[in-house]
């Protein structure tokens, strides 16, 4: 099934990792009037608490409680995922059939293997999409930015390009974490991660002085149009 041009792309490698990093930037977005599609690269799974079901459920609800319109979980094996070739066809594929200008995912440096590799994948997957002279399905598309979330299981104190303020989504992105019942409530080691989760965006909406705000990376140099976009 065609899923139509996006404006954005938000790829995880797991069900939850966008809501979690992103997921208040999501709900701006689309209050925007920003088309953005969500994408895991796996299912999360194996789990304690989870299975396949169970997560496709969760996910689901999650993507209605961030008021997006359509995600795509892909079937790469979690805790093992690689930027193979394969791998990197498949997601240049998908940004040839949606068009995003924007794409965001991982930070490149983080203590989960599967999280490093979907950052050098989706990065990869960007530069192939733009190619010419391929079998690849759909025209060439190069995504114009890719910016990067912070989903660490490091302890990272790393100095953001810029923060968005979530203050008026956090309760929406908060409520589609919650979705993922499997990952934080059922789970005993996981009960206290929504208030660090709420903690994380006051520190972060601190720095800009607002009540909640989300990081982002970019390794590249961001311009602006007008010096009235910084007001």
């Amino acid at each position: 099934m065609s899923l139509g041009p996006v404006d954005v792309l938000c790829i995880g490698a797991h069900p939850d990792d966008v809501e979690v990093a992103m997921g208040g930037t999501v709900v701006k977005m689309i209050k925007d009037g920003l088309r953005v599609g969500l994408v895991d690269l796996t299912d999360g799974e194996p789990t304690p608490f989870g299975t396949h079901e169970i997560r496709m459920r969760e996910a689901a609800l999650a993507t209605a409680a961030l008021g997006a319109t359509w995600r795509r979980t892909l079937e790469h094996p979690n805790r093992s995922l690689e930027p193979t070739l394969d791998a990197r066809r498949e997601l240049a594929e998908l940004i040839r059939e949606t068009t995003p200008r924007l794409l965001f995912t991982h930070y490149p440096h983080d203590g989960h293997p599967d999280h490093v590799a979907a950052c050098a994948l989706v990065e990869a997957a960007r530069f192939w999409a733009k190619l010419v002279k391929t079998d690849m399905a759909g025209a060439p598309h190069y995504p114009a930015h890719i910016y990067h979330f912070m989903a660490v299981h490091l302890r990272l104190h790393e100095k953001p390009t810029f923060i968005v303020d979530i203050t008026d989504e956090l309760p929406a992105k908060m409520s589609a974490m919650h979705c993922y019942a499997s990952q934080f409530a059922n789970n005993p080691k996981n009960t206290e991660f929504a208030r660090h989760v709420e903690s994380t965006a006051a520190y972060f909406g601190g720095l800009i002085r607002t009540a909640a705000g989300e990081p982002f990376f970019a390794r590249e140099p961001i311009g602006l149009a007008s010096p009235s976009r910084l007001l």
